[in-house]
């Protein structure tokens, strides 16, 4: 019997590196409500939240930044080396998290819930989950992408491995373990199975038994539609982003395949054509759209239009709290457009909400513009 009415809530949890967060994006495609709360605890002590006092009261006023933000590399350094400085932190971070957790829960209209936390186990937010799945790797495997991923070297990859707790105990805790040393396919394929049999009434929403989207050929003349990319349709994305961006990006099959452990995309027909596509993500309850292609002979204005109002409808359903754009210098010139949809050019230090900033801090590139517009007003732990 499930802790929630109407609700499965499934824990996620692993050791770093082993596949967490695409699992948790895999969970997202097969339409779930995914909760990432090791993001959530960051906003628990942001400039007003509930816990920001108590945390400077606890370690001090050193912390507190020229923006008046607490320094998460300065608070990091300080309990990442100190066990019971790191203790006193979880204790005013922890429940918060799970009240944010159960604020979300609560107000999700998915029935299946996935909470991904890296100490899900060893506190109060386990009591909350109905099942727990754990992802797996060999040690190797690990350092072998904190090596590729983050350019660590081996040896503070290895250290880095080394200084979490014993991925056998989560093991042996686990309801379900997802091993991840394959490929994408492989991983999605354990995570389908097994989720065709623990989660009550689940039937794969990954699955696509529609045509493979055509190339485009001629230009077409019909209204534009958007549907949400599924992974048979890998060949033309590759194939529309390879030779609308010139070149700069390009991809195959297997590249799009790996990109939607991270994103999804949004697709844009006419006629059966793919004629042009969006890439975006939720994370930390902000939706970041990072790639728009469209082609020539489309209406910028209703193709964007499109696209952007499906992207923040699929938003409202996991929550999201803000909205960014990262368009392209020739599409951030529709400003007609953008302004209609409620979009206007900021820069990440305007923005506010310490998560909205750091989202747009990493995302922002010299060729891309940052649109931005607030979905939500009632944010999770907001100032008080």
């Amino acid at each position: 019997m499930s802790n929630w009415s109407g609700k499965f809530v499934i824990g996620l949890t692993g050791n770093i590196a082993t596949g967490k967060s695409v699992v948790r994006r895999m969970f997202e495609h097969l339409g779930a409500y995914t909760i990432d709360a090791d993001a959530l605890t960051h906003r628990t002590y942001a400039k007003g939240a509930p816990g920001y006092q108590p945390v400077i009261e606890k370690f001090g006023k050193w912390l507190v930044n020229k923006d008046g933000e607490i320094d998460r590399g300065k608070l990091g350094n300080l309990v990442f080396n100190d066990n019971e400085a790191m203790n006193q932190l979880e204790a005013i971070v922890h429940p918060l998290v799970r009240q944010a957790a159960e604020m979300l829960i609560q107000r999700a209209s998915q029935p299946v819930v996935v909470i991904e936390a890296i100490k899900l186990l060893e506190g109060d937010l386990r009591k909350v989950c109905d099942s727990i799945w754990v992802t797996n790797a060999p040690e190797e495997v690990q350092v072998e992408r904190l090596i590729r991923k983050r350019g660590l070297t081996r040896e503070r990859a290895l250290e880095r491995v080394r200084m979490q707790s014993a991925q056998s105990t989560k093991v042996a805790m686990a309801n379900i373990v997802i091993t991840n040393t394959g490929s994408y396919d492989d991983l999605w394929n354990q995570v389908s199975a097994a989720w065709k049999e623990v989660v009550p009434g689940a039937n794969s929403g990954y699955a696509d038994t529609e045509p493979a989207l055509p190339k485009f050929t001629v230009p077409p003349k019909g209204e534009y539609s958007v549907k949400r990319g599924k992974p048979r349709n890998s060949p033309a994305i590759a194939d529309l982003i390879t030779r609308l961006s010139k070149g700069n990006r390009k991809m195959s099959a297997d590249n799009v395949m790996e990109s939607f452990g991270d994103k999804a995309y949004m697709l844009l027909q006419q006629d059966g054509n793919l004629v042009g596509l969006a890439g975006w993500q939720v994370e930390n309850l902000v939706t970041r759209t990072t790639d728009i292609y469209l082609e020539e002979h489309v209406d910028p204005h209703k193709a964007l239009e499109s696209l952007i109002r499906e992207v923040e409808r699929a938003s409202a359903e996991l929550q999201s709290e803000a909205s960014l754009v990262f368009p392209i210098k020739e599409l951030a010139a529709q400003e007609e457009t953008w302004k209609r949809l409620g979009y206007e050019k900021r820069t990440p230090e305007t923005l506010g909400v310490q998560a909205w900033q750091d989202s747009a801090t990493e995302s922002l590139s010299a060729e891309s513009t940052l649109l931005f517009k607030q979905l939500r007003q009632d944010r999770i732990l907001r100032p008080i």
